[in-house]
């Protein structure tokens, strides 16, 4: 996971059913042009505006466990 990312996908469990985009109220969440090993479009990932508030509802949706969400340390 990148440095500072708040949502991690674990693309090779992913089987693009789309339920955390159609979820994700900020919409940093989008279906790639490649395919995992099993086949399936995967889900990424893209916060360039940081709109993300790691909600987390796109983790709560996903069936297959896919998705973590973090959350930023109080300094």
């Amino acid at each position: 996971m990148n440095k500072g990312q708040k949502v991690n996908i674990e693309k090779e469990k992913c089987k693009s059913c789309g339920y955390c985009i159609h979820f994700c109220n900020k919409g940093n969440l989008s279906l790639s042009k490649a395919v995992n090993t099993r086949g399936y479009l995967y889900i990424e990932f893209n916060d360039k505006e940081n709109k993300c508030n790691s909600c987390a509802l796109c983790a709560l949706m996903c069936p297959e466990a896919a998705i973590e969400v973090y959350k930023e340390e109080k300094k």
